[in-house]
């Protein structure tokens, strides 16, 4: 398999401004149809998106109604409404009749709302949904999920050079068939920030990002290479989200992609340990 081919298109620049390092805004329309038409010619074919990401779903629907090649994964939200009508509102702006993925975006709301998990199954069960699953954001949610022996098909996760927090949890995931996508690859932009821009309270970050560039330096890559390799040569994980704001990040993003990840910098990943790890959970971000 091309490892290319693991990459997954996040759409949320599509339908909202995004991003620690985003300075141009929501993506506009005429160039979200020439990054699909990129990702589309190189063999990606999944994308990310959510009933929260502003118009994200309705740009996708105006851009794809009569293209099938992608599949799509979407997310409910915490909402007063049932998951039927969410789901039925997202598959109306997307102008699809059934889905790739519907996860749960946001745990909290699960957990204090068990029953929406048997309508989205349900929904499942009727062909509308191929798979189901959680967007989770600690190991504590995920051990819940054990616990109560739910079964789910996709996860998504947060997991980078920094915050490979999961990484302890993959083979379980995969002994239970479940696809793994991974989010953060790049902490949101972190990585490429200038760290002696850095806001005051990620400061604690900065002797990390300074050891990566440097290291980065020695080895004649760049961190964007270090980055996506060292998440996407991972056996154990399915598919890699990347969200971009224009279509030379995409081509960038391909482009930094090996064909394999040397033990040296498989070595050098292991050996990063953050020790400020709520730092590492954009949520915490003012």
């Amino acid at each position: 398999m091309n490892p290319s081919n693991k990459l997954i298109l996040g759409t949320v620049q599509f339908g909202l401004p995004y991003g620690i390092n985003n300075s141009t805004g929501q993506v506009l329309v005429p160039d979200v149809a020439k990054i699909l038409v990129e990702a589309k010619d190189n063999g990606i074919s999944v994308l990310d998106t959510s009933y929260a990401y502003g118009d994200s779903e309705a740009v996708l629907g105006e851009l794809l109604e009569k293209d099938d090649y992608f599949k799509i994964v979407s997310k409910i939200p915490q909402t007063a409404e049932t998951p039927k009508s969410i789901f039925e509102e997202t598959t109306k702006r997307l102008k699809k009749d059934k889905l790739y993925g519907y996860l749960v975006h946001h745990f909290e709301y699960f957990k204090e709302n068990p029953s929406i998990w048997a309508d989205i199954k349900a929904l499942q069960k009727d062909g509308r949904i191929e798979k189901t699953g959680f967007s989770l954001y600690n190991i504590r949610e995920l051990e819940y999920l054990f616990s109560k022996n739910v079964r789910f098909d996709i996860v998504q996760i947060p997991y980078n050079l920094l915050d490979r927090a999961f990484e302890p949890y993959l083979k379980e995931l995969k002994q239970r068939n479940v696809e793994i996508h991974t989010r953060s690859v790049f902490l949101q932009g972190l990585f490429f920030k200038s760290v002696d821009d850095l806001p005051e309270q990620l400061k604690p970050l900065k002797p990390y990002l300074v050891d990566i560039s440097n290291f980065c330096k020695e080895q004649n890559i760049t961190v964007e290479e270090l980055a996506l390799n060292g998440v996407i040569h991972r056996s154990d994980i399915d598919g890699v989200l990347v969200g971009v704001d224009n279509i030379v990040q995409l081509q960038r993003n391909i482009r930094s992609i090996w064909t394999e990840a040397s033990a040296k910098i498989v070595e050098y990943i292991d050996s990063l340990d953050v020790k400020e790890k709520e730092l590492l959970n954009p949520v915490n971000w003012n």
